[in-house]
């Protein structure tokens, strides 16, 4: 009886977050109908775990979870999700109160979420999915998880014996030792392509996760991920996945995997590995062959996801969204502006991270990236903005042998302040990179102001 309480009671309460709020339904209602019924989730009828994915890792999920969706849907699939991106236990009860019927019931073909990775095994324990994809595991919330390998250790706890297939990615080493615990593993990568790069000098190296010597990589195809093998153990990428994105062009948008032609929806070296994951997914999860998958990516839209495009007041505005705790996600968007032969500006708001109380503003990741290449690229000027972590932007490209005077510094967040500035620049080539929460405020503003998104 518990558990029809709850559910009642959370239908109501998502009925009155449409009519008053829709903006604090991602969790709202499963967090406070589980007080109710702590095991609501469990409680559910009519949910076969051979057809629940659970897609996890550091960077990457919430992309990978919104094209798998579209992919599914668009091929005539009903699938229950977590689309919000509220992917701790509430963010799941949540979206199973939406789909189901008064008695808890939940008609649909597959049921897809994306899952923190701290969240996998408590989630798990209550709605065991037989299926697992982890697009990777990289050095992330410090204040949280102390050193790069705690997540790779708790993940390795909860999936140990659970007879689960795994989806995992081939060239990032920690996800790839996951093959060792999978009932069926099935591996995704991307071949070598044109933004490939390679590190000398000094650079943030990486232990290997089954015996602690040095990880050596090849080459890189987005930072922290591409061929590479252990130095001492033979912990190695495969020569080959079983699903490869190939044949990149970047220029005209375009990439071939499992013999079928693809469009390129986002044209950045980092996207790949979340395509290459959706088609290995939508074909052993899905039953989608690649060529109907294909059909699918022509018409996706990252909507919320953390890259798009825009035109404002004749300015094109690249606005790339990172999640500010680790440095994987800074580095690939230097990456991407270093890789804009043409004139530029790039704004930068690192922010003080609002996580933990109290809020503290942590910069030592700018300092695990390399900005050479972006300083030694075409940028007009530097403007660093937020409250107060403008200051130690600014001293980051000092160190890295920027003139101070190409630096703009606003120790502000104000929206009005920032595109101001960027109504200044002389160029038309803007780069935009905030956390993510910024996002919020901005996209009302851009909507105010008529900004065309691509």
């Amino acid at each position: 009886m518990r558990f029809y309480i709850a559910l009642w009671f959370a239908k109501i309460v998502n009925g009155l977050i449409n009519l008053i709020d829709k903006s604090r339904g991602s969790n709202f209602a499963g967090e406070h109908a589980m007080k109710i019924d702590p095991q609501m989730v469990a409680h559910f009828k009519g949910i076969d775990p051979d057809r629940v994915l659970f897609i996890t890792g550091t960077n990457g999920k919430s992309t990978t979870n919104n094209l798998v969706n579209h992919i599914f849907r668009e091929n005539g699939k009903k699938v229950v999700s977590n689309l919000e991106g509220a992917n701790l236990i509430y963010g799941v009860c949540t979206a199973l109160i939406k789909a189901s019927s008064l008695t808890g019931r939940v008609k649909a073909d597959y049921f897809i979420f994306e899952t923190d990775e701290r969240f996998v095994p408590v989630i798990r324990r209550q709605l065991p999915a037989a299926n697992l994809l982890i697009t990777n595991l990289q050095k992330d919330q410090v204040q949280r998880n102390g050193d790069p390998d705690f997540i790779y250790r708790k993940l390795k706890e909860a999936v140990k014996g659970q007879n689960l297939r795994i989806f995992l990615n081939n060239e990032e080493p920690r996800a790839r030792a996951f093959d060792e615990d999978a009932r069926e593993a099935v591996s995704f990568g991307v071949a070598r392509h044109s933004e490939a790069f390679r590190k000398s000098g000094s650079y943030v190296t990486m232990a290997c996760p089954r015996c602690r010597h040095k990880i050596v990589f090849d080459y890189y195809n987005t930072d922290g991920i591409g061929a590479f093998h252990c130095s001492n153990c033979g912990h190695h990428s495969l020569a080959q996945a079983d699903y490869t994105v190939e044949d990149v062009d970047f220029e005209n948008r375009s990439f071939r995997e499992a013999g079928e032609d693809f469009t390129m929806p986002y044209d950045t070296p980092y996207m790949l590995y979340n395509y290459s994951a959706a088609v290995a997914v939508a074909k052993e999860f899905g039953e989608i062959g690649p060529a109907e998958a294909a059909k699918a990516f022509a018409g996706f839209r990252n909507v919320g996801g953390r890259f798009e495009i825009m035109h404002y007041k004749g300015k094109t505005i690249k606005y790339m969204r990172i999640k500010q705790e680790n440095p994987e996600t800074l580095q690939t968007s230097i990456n991407v502006m270093a890789a804009d032969p043409n004139r530029k500006m790039v704004a930068l708001g690192l922010c003080p991270l609002v996580d933990m109380i109290p809020h503290y503003a942590v910069t030592f990741y700018a300092y695990d990236c390399d900005f050479s290449k972006l300083v030694k690229s075409d940028v007009e000027k530097y403007f660093c903005f937020s409250n107060p972590v403008c200051y130690d932007t600014a001293n980051r490209f000092i160190y890295e042998g920027v003139d101070p005077a190409k630096i703009t510094i606003e120790d502000s967040e104000d929206v009005e302040v920032i595109f101001r500035e960027i109504e200044e620049a002389e160029t038309d080539n803007i780069y935009l990179i905030t956390w993510l929460h910024t996002y919020e405020h901005m996209e009302k503003f851009l909507k105010k102001e008529g900004a065309v998104y691509e």
